[in-house]
């Protein structure tokens, strides 16, 4: 992961009656709280005499700036479903487009606090290469957590070493580190795309029951749900319904709505590229290992622990098969990443150490990244009423 870019994420949050002054002493404040529980993060890479790249805890600690930018306002960054992402938000955050092999000279870790017109924006960069999305968000939402007032944090990351990543292989990098694996110069476009809850739902119950024959009494799209990870509620006669259903089925059996998805997106984006019928398609997806070893790792263990799995079909068949038969694909990839195959995964590495690969190298693929299942609305600061 040295030659990926650093992790951003930021929250857009409403003015809190507190003076700039205050405001920017409680976040660095909680900032430097939140660090002593992750001092991992105010070290910096070092690259030893064998090869061997790790973190020096030198706590040589992280950037905390503050920014004003009176002449934006919420509303300019808030897009109508027709329009690209506005391009003031890479000015929210530090290290944009910094590769993470730079955390050997700068910090593994930025917050940059950009206070609007109408509103604060909080941005926060982690290298990632120290870190996946389950540890940036944690570390993100104890940040927030500390800025609440705790005195305690609800989730310690976990400082276990000795796993099957923490490898004796050496990586052969280049002098000056390593460059993308993309093409830094092509324009980027990015657009946020919408899916109601209801429209999710439906590629679910398409992909788990290909034949289209449902219950006439799960129609009603929150019945729906993803029950058992979604936070909203439903009423006991519905949920005695869904719950009926789930009965009948082995639940690793069932296809997830994220898959459900991914697959319509991958089928979709390869018919819109219009290729050969006889080209292979690959659509790529990060799945957490902390679970998946054994022995497991912590639920918050610190660290990177993922693995990019490839499903791969042929265009032709990816497009005349219909919706289940992709995400069944999809599905079967990830169910079966157990144990014995995140061990081979390393093992196949070691075997040729090689930085991870990012872009689309022969036009046909589609690589997806994050999860719905990251907690990414769990960074609460406190709300505008409650800001000390």
């Amino acid at each position: 992961m040295l030659s990926c870019q650093y992790i951003q994420k930021g929250v857009l949050l409403p003015l809190p009656p507190l003076s700039s002054l205050d405001l920017i002493s409680l976040l660095k404040l909680s900032l430097s709280r939140t660090l002593s529980h992750f001092p991992p993060l105010s070290g910096r890479l070092q690259t030893d005499a064998h090869g061997h790249v790790h973190i020096i805890c030198n706590d040589s600690g992280v950037d905390f700036f503050h920014a004003k930018a009176p002449h934006l306002s919420t509303s300019a960054l808030l897009p109508p479903p027709d329009r690209d992402i506005p391009p003031a938000y890479r000015k929210f955050f530090q290290f944009d487009n910094t590769l993470s092999y730079a955390g050997h000279d700068r910090p593994l870790a930025a917050v940059q606090v950009t206070e609007l017109n109408d509103a604060i924006f909080v941005g926060c960069t982690v290298n990632h290469a120290v870190v996946d999305g389950t540890s940036f968000w944690n570390f993100f939402n104890t940040f927030a957590e500390m800025a609440r007032g705790a005195k305690k944090i609800s989730k310690s990351p976990d400082f276990f070493r000795e796993t099957v990543f923490n490898s004796p292989a050496v990586l052969a990098l280049p002098a000056g580190g390593p460059s993308v694996t993309f093409s830094g110069d092509e324009p980027v476009r990015e657009k946020i795309f919408h899916f109601s809850r209801e429209a999710i739902m439906k590629l679910k119950f398409r992909a788990n029951n290909p034949t289209g024959k449902l219950e006439p009494e799960l129609s009603d799209p929150e019945i729906l749900g993803k029950h058992s990870n979604d936070t909203w509620a439903v009423n006991s006669k519905s949920n005695g319904k869904i719950s009926t259903v789930l009965l009948k089925k082995n639940p690793a059996a069932e296809i997830s709505s994220f898959q459900s998805l991914c697959a319509h997106l991958w089928r979709s984006v390869t018919r819109a590229r219009n290729l050969n019928a006889k080209k292979t398609t690959t659509f790529r997806m990060a799945v957490n290992c902390r679970h998946r070893l054994e022995t497991r790792l912590q639920p918050f263990y610190f660290g990177n622990a993922i693995q990019s799995i490839p499903t791969t079909a042929a265009v032709g068949e990816l497009l005349s098969k219909d919706l289940g038969w992709a995400a069944d694909k999809l599905h079967r990839n990830v169910v079966t990443h157990d144990d014995t195959t995140v061990r081979r995964y390393v093992k196949e590495w070691e075997s040729n150490p090689r930085l991870f690969p990012l872009g689309n190298f022969d036009g046909a693929m589609i690589t997806m990244g994050s999860s719905p299942r990251f907690p990414m609305y769990d960074n609460d600061f406190g709300g505008a009423v409650r800001w000390p």
